[in-house]
Protein backbone atom coordinates (compact mmCIF):
# COMPACT_ATOMS: atom_id res chain seq x y z
CA UNK A 1 0.00 0.00 0.00
CA UNK A 2 2.96 2.78 0.87
CA UNK A 3 4.95 1.49 -2.64
CA UNK A 4 1.79 2.32 -4.29
CA UNK A 5 1.02 5.72 -2.60
CA UNK A 6 5.07 6.50 -3.26
CA UNK A 7 4.40 5.63 -7.27
CA UNK A 8 1.28 7.96 -7.24
CA UNK A 9 3.06 11.17 -5.47
CA UNK A 10 6.09 10.58 -7.72
CA UNK A 11 3.96 10.33 -10.60
CA UNK A 12 1.34 13.38 -9.75
CA UNK A 13 4.50 15.44 -9.04
CA UNK A 14 6.19 15.01 -12.29
CA UNK A 15 2.77 15.42 -14.33
CA UNK A 16 2.04 18.19 -12.10
CA UNK A 17 5.47 20.24 -13.08
CA UNK A 18 5.00 19.79 -16.97
CA UNK A 19 1.47 21.04 -16.46
CA UNK A 20 2.73 23.66 -15.13
CA UNK A 21 5.14 24.59 -17.65
CA UNK A 22 2.49 23.45 -20.53
CA UNK A 23 0.56 26.75 -18.96
CA UNK A 24 3.20 28.89 -19.16
CA UNK A 25 3.85 28.09 -22.93
CA UNK A 26 0.16 28.45 -23.78
CA UNK A 27 -0.19 32.10 -21.64
CA UNK A 28 3.10 32.95 -23.84
CA UNK A 29 1.82 31.53 -27.23
CA UNK A 30 -1.99 32.65 -26.54
CA UNK A 31 -2.09 35.28 -29.19
CA UNK A 32 -0.89 32.53 -32.08
CA UNK A 33 -2.99 30.22 -33.76
CA UNK A 34 -5.56 27.60 -32.36
CA UNK A 35 -2.95 25.23 -34.00
CA UNK A 36 -0.36 25.67 -32.10
CA UNK A 37 -2.22 25.49 -28.38
CA UNK A 38 -3.94 22.52 -29.89
CA UNK A 39 -0.19 21.03 -30.51
CA UNK A 40 0.94 22.33 -27.31
CA UNK A 41 -2.22 20.82 -25.24
CA UNK A 42 -1.23 17.24 -26.68
CA UNK A 43 1.79 17.77 -26.22
CA UNK A 44 1.95 18.47 -22.06
CA UNK A 45 -0.69 15.26 -21.59
CA UNK A 46 2.55 12.70 -23.58
CA UNK A 47 5.15 14.55 -21.92
CA UNK A 48 3.10 14.86 -18.49
CA UNK A 49 2.77 11.37 -18.43
CA UNK A 50 7.01 10.78 -19.82
CA UNK A 51 7.88 12.96 -16.58
CA UNK A 52 5.63 11.06 -14.41
CA UNK A 53 6.85 7.71 -15.52
CA UNK A 54 10.64 9.02 -15.23
CA UNK A 55 9.69 10.21 -12.17
CA UNK A 56 8.90 6.51 -10.79
CA UNK A 57 11.84 5.29 -12.57
CA UNK A 58 14.09 7.72 -10.83
CA UNK A 59 12.45 6.29 -7.41
CA UNK A 60 13.68 3.25 -8.70
CA UNK A 61 10.59 1.43 -8.89
CA UNK A 62 10.87 0.38 -12.85
CA UNK A 63 13.26 -1.91 -14.13
CA UNK A 64 15.69 -0.73 -17.21
CA UNK A 65 13.84 -2.99 -19.14
CA UNK A 66 9.61 -1.89 -17.58
CA UNK A 67 11.47 2.14 -18.55
CA UNK A 68 11.99 1.32 -21.92
CA UNK A 69 9.08 -0.27 -22.94
CA UNK A 70 6.84 2.52 -20.92
CA UNK A 71 9.33 5.48 -22.86
CA UNK A 72 8.65 3.77 -26.44
CA UNK A 73 4.94 3.75 -26.07
CA UNK A 74 4.72 6.80 -24.70
CA UNK A 75 7.32 8.23 -27.80
CA UNK A 76 4.74 6.70 -30.07
CA UNK A 77 1.43 8.03 -28.33
CA UNK A 78 3.17 11.47 -28.49
CA UNK A 79 3.75 11.09 -32.81
CA UNK A 80 0.42 10.07 -32.93
CA UNK A 81 -1.39 13.12 -30.62
CA UNK A 82 0.93 15.86 -32.09
CA UNK A 83 -0.41 14.79 -35.68
CA UNK A 84 -3.86 14.60 -34.56
CA UNK A 85 -3.85 18.06 -32.85
CA UNK A 86 -2.35 19.17 -35.85
CA UNK A 87 -4.83 17.86 -38.04
CA UNK A 88 -7.72 18.87 -35.38
CA UNK A 89 -6.14 22.60 -35.33
CA UNK A 90 -5.29 22.85 -39.31
CA UNK A 91 -9.39 21.80 -40.01
CA UNK A 92 -10.27 24.43 -36.98
CA UNK A 93 -8.50 27.38 -38.51
CA UNK A 94 -9.92 26.70 -41.70
CA UNK A 95 -13.71 26.65 -40.71
CA UNK A 96 -12.43 29.83 -38.77
CA UNK A 97 -11.15 31.51 -41.70
CA UNK A 98 -14.08 30.56 -44.17
CA UNK A 99 -16.24 32.16 -40.90
CA UNK A 100 -14.67 35.51 -40.84
CA UNK A 101 -14.70 35.65 -44.96
CA UNK A 102 -18.15 35.29 -44.85
CA UNK A 103 -18.14 37.80 -42.32
CA UNK A 104 -16.34 40.44 -44.38
CA UNK A 105 -19.01 40.05 -46.99
CA UNK A 106 -21.91 41.84 -44.90
CA UNK A 107 -19.96 43.90 -43.01
CA UNK A 108 -18.74 45.41 -46.10
CA UNK A 109 -22.76 45.95 -46.75
CA UNK A 110 -23.65 42.62 -48.03
CA UNK A 111 -25.42 39.76 -46.93
CA UNK A 112 -24.15 37.19 -44.50
CA UNK A 113 -23.67 33.53 -46.30
CA UNK A 114 -22.74 30.61 -43.69
CA UNK A 115 -19.78 28.49 -45.03
CA UNK A 116 -21.33 25.32 -46.40
CA UNK A 117 -19.14 22.78 -45.19
CA UNK A 118 -19.17 21.28 -41.68
CA UNK A 119 -18.24 23.13 -38.24
CA UNK A 120 -18.21 22.39 -34.59
CA UNK A 121 -20.84 23.37 -32.45
CA UNK A 122 -19.36 26.58 -30.87
CA UNK A 123 -18.48 27.67 -34.91
CA UNK A 124 -21.84 27.03 -35.97
CA UNK A 125 -23.39 28.81 -33.08
CA UNK A 126 -20.98 31.91 -34.36
CA UNK A 127 -22.65 31.72 -37.54
CA UNK A 128 -26.10 31.84 -36.71
CA UNK A 129 -25.14 34.78 -34.55
CA UNK A 130 -23.79 36.38 -37.75
CA UNK A 131 -26.83 35.68 -39.80
CA UNK A 132 -29.02 37.06 -37.35
CA UNK A 133 -27.11 40.19 -36.92
CA UNK A 134 -26.63 40.80 -41.10
CA UNK A 135 -30.39 40.64 -40.74
CA UNK A 136 -30.49 43.56 -38.45
CA UNK A 137 -27.88 45.52 -40.30
CA UNK A 138 -29.90 44.35 -43.02
CA UNK A 139 -33.21 45.99 -41.73
CA UNK A 140 -31.17 49.20 -39.90
CA UNK A 141 -29.68 49.78 -43.64
CA UNK A 142 -32.80 49.57 -45.06
CA UNK A 143 -34.57 51.77 -42.68
CA UNK A 144 -31.73 54.48 -43.09
CA UNK A 145 -32.68 54.49 -46.73
CA UNK A 146 -36.06 55.30 -46.02
CA UNK A 147 -35.24 57.87 -43.42
CA UNK A 148 -32.75 59.26 -45.93
CA UNK A 149 -35.23 59.70 -48.67
CA UNK A 150 -38.03 60.96 -46.17
CA UNK A 151 -35.46 63.56 -45.31
CA UNK A 152 -34.53 65.07 -48.62
CA UNK A 153 -38.42 65.22 -49.67
CA UNK A 154 -38.92 66.70 -46.66
CA UNK A 155 -36.52 69.35 -47.29
CA UNK A 156 -37.85 69.75 -50.70
CA UNK A 157 -41.19 70.23 -49.87
CA UNK A 158 -40.61 72.76 -46.89
CA UNK A 159 -38.61 74.72 -49.42
CA UNK A 160 -41.25 74.84 -51.77
CA UNK A 161 -43.97 75.61 -49.14
CA UNK A 162 -41.76 78.47 -47.69
CA UNK A 163 -41.03 79.78 -50.85
CA UNK A 164 -44.64 80.25 -51.45
CA UNK A 165 -45.66 82.47 -48.46
CA UNK A 166 -42.41 84.29 -48.52
CA UNK A 167 -42.75 85.36 -52.60
CA UNK A 168 -46.36 86.27 -51.26
CA UNK A 169 -45.40 88.51 -48.18
CA UNK A 170 -42.28 90.12 -50.66
CA UNK A 171 -44.92 90.90 -53.74
CA UNK A 172 -47.33 92.50 -50.89
CA UNK A 173 -44.91 94.54 -48.94
CA UNK A 174 -43.62 96.05 -51.68
CA UNK A 175 -46.94 96.78 -53.11
CA UNK A 176 -47.88 98.74 -49.98
CA UNK A 177 -44.37 100.21 -49.75
CA UNK A 178 -44.74 101.53 -53.66
CA UNK A 179 -48.30 102.48 -52.50
CA UNK A 180 -49.89 100.92 -55.32
CA UNK A 181 -51.90 98.52 -53.36
CA UNK A 182 -55.79 99.06 -54.10
CA UNK A 183 -56.94 97.80 -50.18
CA UNK A 184 -53.83 97.90 -48.24
CA UNK A 185 -55.63 96.50 -45.20
CA UNK A 186 -56.61 93.14 -47.18
CA UNK A 187 -53.10 92.97 -47.87
CA UNK A 188 -52.05 93.43 -44.30
CA UNK A 189 -54.81 90.52 -43.35
CA UNK A 190 -53.39 88.17 -45.77
CA UNK A 191 -49.73 89.03 -44.87
CA UNK A 192 -50.73 87.91 -41.36
CA UNK A 193 -52.51 84.96 -41.97
CA UNK A 194 -48.99 84.22 -44.44
CA UNK A 195 -47.17 84.73 -41.52
CA UNK A 196 -49.28 82.60 -39.06
CA UNK A 197 -49.21 79.95 -41.98
CA UNK A 198 -45.02 80.41 -41.66
CA UNK A 199 -45.14 80.32 -37.67
CA UNK A 200 -47.07 76.74 -37.78
CA UNK A 201 -44.80 75.38 -39.91
CA UNK A 202 -41.93 77.14 -38.00
CA UNK A 203 -43.45 75.48 -34.66
CA UNK A 204 -44.09 71.73 -36.05
CA UNK A 205 -40.80 71.31 -37.47
CA UNK A 206 -39.01 72.68 -33.84
CA UNK A 207 -41.77 69.93 -32.58
CA UNK A 208 -40.92 66.76 -34.98
CA UNK A 209 -36.89 67.83 -34.10
CA UNK A 210 -38.30 67.37 -30.55
CA UNK A 211 -39.37 63.87 -31.04
CA UNK A 212 -36.85 62.81 -33.19
CA UNK A 213 -34.06 63.82 -30.74
CA UNK A 214 -35.88 62.29 -27.91
CA UNK A 215 -35.99 65.22 -26.31
CA UNK A 216 -39.99 65.60 -26.10
CA UNK A 217 -40.53 65.91 -22.26
CA UNK A 218 -44.38 64.64 -21.02
CA UNK A 219 -46.13 65.40 -18.02
CA UNK A 220 -48.55 63.23 -17.53
CA UNK A 221 -51.99 63.60 -15.61
CA UNK A 222 -54.75 61.55 -14.83
CA UNK A 223 -57.59 63.04 -17.52
CA UNK A 224 -60.86 61.77 -18.70
CA UNK A 225 -61.24 61.33 -22.54
CA UNK A 226 -64.26 63.11 -22.34
CA UNK A 227 -62.68 66.10 -21.53
CA UNK A 228 -59.93 65.43 -24.04
CA UNK A 229 -61.86 64.82 -26.83
CA UNK A 230 -64.33 67.65 -25.84
CA UNK A 231 -62.11 70.85 -26.08
CA UNK A 232 -60.55 69.22 -29.16
CA UNK A 233 -63.52 69.19 -31.18
CA UNK A 234 -64.32 73.12 -29.46
CA UNK A 235 -60.82 74.05 -31.14
CA UNK A 236 -61.78 72.76 -34.71
CA UNK A 237 -65.18 73.58 -34.99
CA UNK A 238 -64.33 77.01 -36.74
CA UNK A 239 -62.17 75.03 -39.62
CA UNK A 240 -65.42 72.44 -39.73
CA UNK A 241 -67.66 75.22 -40.44
CA UNK A 242 -65.83 76.66 -42.91
CA UNK A 243 -65.15 73.83 -45.16
CA UNK A 244 -69.11 72.59 -44.52
CA UNK A 245 -67.97 69.39 -42.60
CA UNK A 246 -70.15 68.35 -39.62
CA UNK A 247 -68.45 66.69 -36.52
CA UNK A 248 -69.63 64.01 -34.56
CA UNK A 249 -68.45 63.01 -31.26
CA UNK A 250 -71.22 60.50 -30.42
CA UNK A 251 -69.23 57.54 -29.13
CA UNK A 252 -67.00 59.37 -26.26
CA UNK A 253 -66.44 56.78 -23.21
CA UNK A 254 -65.73 58.75 -20.19
CA UNK A 255 -62.07 56.51 -19.60
CA UNK A 256 -59.26 58.05 -17.68
CA UNK A 257 -55.58 57.95 -19.37
CA UNK A 258 -52.45 58.99 -17.55
CA UNK A 259 -51.09 61.64 -20.82
CA UNK A 260 -49.84 64.72 -20.88
CA UNK A 261 -53.16 67.12 -21.66
CA UNK A 262 -50.96 69.60 -24.35
CA UNK A 263 -49.35 67.00 -26.21
CA UNK A 264 -52.35 64.81 -26.51
CA UNK A 265 -54.69 67.43 -27.76
CA UNK A 266 -51.96 68.32 -30.75
CA UNK A 267 -52.28 64.82 -31.68
CA UNK A 268 -56.81 64.74 -31.69
CA UNK A 269 -56.03 68.52 -33.29
CA UNK A 270 -53.65 67.30 -35.90
CA UNK A 271 -55.46 64.25 -37.07
CA UNK A 272 -59.34 66.22 -36.76
CA UNK A 273 -57.78 69.25 -38.97
CA UNK A 274 -56.74 66.73 -41.32
CA UNK A 275 -59.77 64.69 -41.67
CA UNK A 276 -61.75 68.43 -42.16
CA UNK A 277 -59.48 69.16 -44.61
CA UNK A 278 -59.76 66.01 -46.49
CA UNK A 279 -63.75 65.35 -46.37
CA UNK A 280 -65.81 66.98 -48.99
CA UNK A 281 -68.46 69.60 -48.09
CA UNK A 282 -71.56 68.10 -45.96
CA UNK A 283 -69.49 65.42 -45.13
CA UNK A 284 -68.92 63.72 -41.57
CA UNK A 285 -65.69 63.54 -39.68
CA UNK A 286 -66.23 61.34 -36.33
CA UNK A 287 -64.52 60.78 -33.47
CA UNK A 288 -64.85 58.04 -30.88
CA UNK A 289 -62.73 57.02 -27.71
CA UNK A 290 -63.68 53.15 -25.73
CA UNK A 291 -61.92 50.52 -24.26
CA UNK A 292 -60.27 47.70 -25.81
CA UNK A 293 -58.24 44.81 -24.49
CA UNK A 294 -55.37 46.57 -25.91
CA UNK A 295 -55.73 50.23 -23.80
CA UNK A 296 -57.45 52.86 -25.34
CA UNK A 297 -58.82 53.34 -28.66
CA UNK A 298 -59.35 57.14 -30.15
CA UNK A 299 -60.17 57.20 -33.63
CA UNK A 300 -61.11 59.92 -35.83
CA UNK A 301 -63.05 58.80 -39.52
CA UNK A 302 -63.00 60.71 -42.33
CA UNK A 303 -65.13 60.84 -45.54
CA UNK A 304 -61.95 61.92 -47.77
CA UNK A 305 -62.79 58.27 -50.19
CA UNK A 306 -59.83 56.07 -49.11
CA UNK A 307 -55.87 56.36 -49.28
CA UNK A 308 -54.18 54.08 -51.85
CA UNK A 309 -53.03 50.89 -50.08
CA UNK A 310 -49.72 51.15 -51.21
CA UNK A 311 -49.36 54.65 -49.32
CA UNK A 312 -50.72 53.26 -46.38
CA UNK A 313 -47.44 52.41 -44.75
CA UNK A 314 -46.21 56.02 -45.63
CA UNK A 315 -49.13 57.99 -44.03
CA UNK A 316 -47.20 59.04 -40.88
CA UNK A 317 -43.49 59.11 -42.42
CA UNK A 318 -42.09 62.21 -41.99
CA UNK A 319 -43.07 64.95 -44.95
CA UNK A 320 -44.76 62.56 -46.69
CA UNK A 321 -47.83 63.98 -48.59
CA UNK A 322 -50.70 62.32 -50.56
CA UNK A 323 -50.87 63.40 -54.09
CA UNK A 324 -53.96 65.35 -53.92
CA UNK A 325 -52.43 66.84 -50.61
CA UNK A 326 -49.55 68.76 -52.39
CA UNK A 327 -51.22 72.07 -52.53
CA UNK A 328 -52.18 74.23 -49.62
CA UNK A 329 -53.80 74.52 -47.32
CA UNK A 330 -51.68 71.29 -46.93
CA UNK A 331 -48.89 71.78 -44.55
CA UNK A 332 -45.47 70.08 -44.83
CA UNK A 333 -46.20 66.66 -44.11
CA UNK A 334 -45.48 66.73 -40.78
CA UNK A 335 -48.73 66.78 -39.09
CA UNK A 336 -48.83 62.83 -38.84
CA UNK A 337 -45.53 62.02 -37.99
CA UNK A 338 -45.68 64.24 -35.24
CA UNK A 339 -48.79 62.43 -34.05
CA UNK A 340 -47.16 59.45 -34.03
CA UNK A 341 -43.85 60.28 -32.54
CA UNK A 342 -46.13 61.76 -29.50
CA UNK A 343 -48.47 58.79 -29.13
CA UNK A 344 -45.14 56.50 -29.38
CA UNK A 345 -43.83 59.08 -26.52
CA UNK A 346 -46.92 57.74 -23.98
CA UNK A 347 -45.98 54.17 -25.55
CA UNK A 348 -48.72 53.90 -27.87
CA UNK A 349 -49.41 53.10 -31.22
CA UNK A 350 -50.92 55.14 -34.20
CA UNK A 351 -52.21 53.40 -37.18
CA UNK A 352 -54.44 53.53 -40.44
CA UNK A 353 -57.16 51.59 -42.01
CA UNK A 354 -59.16 52.42 -45.22
CA UNK A 355 -63.05 52.09 -44.60
CA UNK A 356 -65.87 52.69 -46.91
CA UNK A 357 -65.54 55.76 -47.98
CA UNK A 358 -62.72 56.82 -46.50
CA UNK A 359 -60.02 55.89 -44.03
CA UNK A 360 -60.03 55.74 -40.07
CA UNK A 361 -57.02 57.19 -38.17
CA UNK A 362 -56.39 54.72 -34.71
CA UNK A 363 -54.46 56.13 -31.92
CA UNK A 364 -53.97 53.33 -28.93
CA UNK A 365 -52.94 54.70 -25.72
CA UNK A 366 -52.38 52.40 -22.64
CA UNK A 367 -55.43 52.61 -19.62
CA UNK A 368 -54.57 54.51 -16.48
CA UNK A 369 -54.01 52.24 -13.34
CA UNK A 370 -57.78 52.18 -11.63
Amino acid sequence: MRDNLLIALYAFAGAAVTGLAGAGVLRLIRRRSLTVSLAVVAAVGVVAMLAGTLAVAWAMFLSPHDLTVVTTVVAMAAVVSLATALLLGRWVVARSRELAVAARSFGDGGDFAAPGGPATAELAAVSRELAATSARLAESRERERALEASRRELVAWISHDLRTPLAGLRAMSEALEDGVAADPNRYLKQMRTEVERLNDMVGDLFELSRIHAGALALTPTRISLYDLVGDALAGVDPLAREYGVRLVGGRIEPVPVEVDGKEMSRVLGNLLVNAIRRTPADGTVAIAAERSPEGVVLSVTDGCGGIPEEDLPRVFDTGWRGTHARTPPAGAGLGLAIVRGIVEAHQGRAGVRNIPGGCRFEVVLPAAAS
